[in-house]
């Protein structure tokens, strides 16, 4: 009977770490999904604020040549 105590003993403790390391998983997943949230918005918020202020031009420092030479739009 000590051979079937102590591989029952085992199991339960193999069973406890499992439970504990299927916990911290799951907290890390939660707190991986949190962050990924919070950047989502923060690209949103800013695809926002790109539309809102219009193309943007980038200027030569040449006079010579055209500023339209180098529009950039952001879409």
């Amino acid at each position: 009977m000590e051979i079937n105590d102590d591989a029952a003993s085992n199991l339960e403790q193999l069973l406890e770490s499992l439970i504990k390391m299927v916990g911290k998983a799951n907290k890390n997943v939660d707190s991986l999904q949190k962050r990924v949230s919070q950047l989502e918005w923060l690209i949103r918020e800013q695809q926002l604020e790109i539309k809102e202020r219009g193309p943007i031009q980038f200027y030569s420092r040449h006079p010579h040549e055209s500023a339209n030479k180098f529009p950039i739009h952001l879409e």
